[in-house]
């Protein structure tokens, strides 16, 4: 992956779905979350033609606050999952990415709690409400097991809000790195239904 990568939220569209492109401008994936589901699924594909399927993303339960995504390959093969945790992610969000050995090798946390609060506030306030996608960008943070940020995904200012991009801070692995794009993928799904 050709880092920063870019989450482009289409706003034409009833589902809930987005591509990402490199650095370059190229489509590596075509990001689309099935609608009227039971349980969340989400398709990655490698383009919007959705012609080749790359992964998959599914939820472990049926609306569960601690429920788990694991994300599988186009041949079925377990490559990770991500989890929310529950209460801790009331007040600043927090998710724990767990490798195919199922072990916990990364956190997701929200860098700034204070600018959904403020987001929140001002998206009341008449026509002040329609900027709050230029004065409040969310930024989430991927820690390795040594507290190191190793990742940042931040919000675009954006009339919509549909505009983020992902950065890697340092070299990984390229499994690191897909696990952890995959569960920023999920994730940021999550939080914008959130609010």
């Amino acid at each position: 992956m050709q880092f920063p990568l870019h989450f482009k939220f289409k706003i034409t569209t009833l589902a809930n779905d987005f591509t990402v492109q490199d650095n370059n401008g190229n489509t590596v994936a075509y990001v689309r979350q099935k609608m009227f589901k039971f349980v969340d699924e989400i398709m990655v594909y490698s383009n919007e033609s959705k012609s080749e399927l790359l992964y998959t993303i599914k939820a472990n339960k049926w609306i569960d606050f601690n429920a788990a995504y694991a994300f599988t390959n186009s041949e079925g093969n377990e490559l990770g999952k991500v989890a929310r945790r529950g209460w801790a992610s009331i007040w600043k969000a927090r998710y724990e990415i767990y490798n195919e050995a199922n072990e916990n090798n990364l956190i997701i946390q929200e860098e700034n709690p204070w600018v959904k609060v403020g987001d929140a506030l001002l998206s009341e306030i008449p026509i002040l409400g329609l900027l709050t996608g230029y004065l409040f960008n969310p930024a989430y943070v991927v820690k390795d097991q040594n507290e190191q940020v190793i990742y940042r995904l931040k919000k675009e200012a954006s009339f919509f809000g549909r505009k983020f991009s992902l950065q890697r801070l340092s070299d990984q692995s390229e499994a690191t790195d897909l696990q952890a794009t995959l569960s920023l993928m999920m994730m940021i799904l999550l939080e914008r239904r959130r609010g």
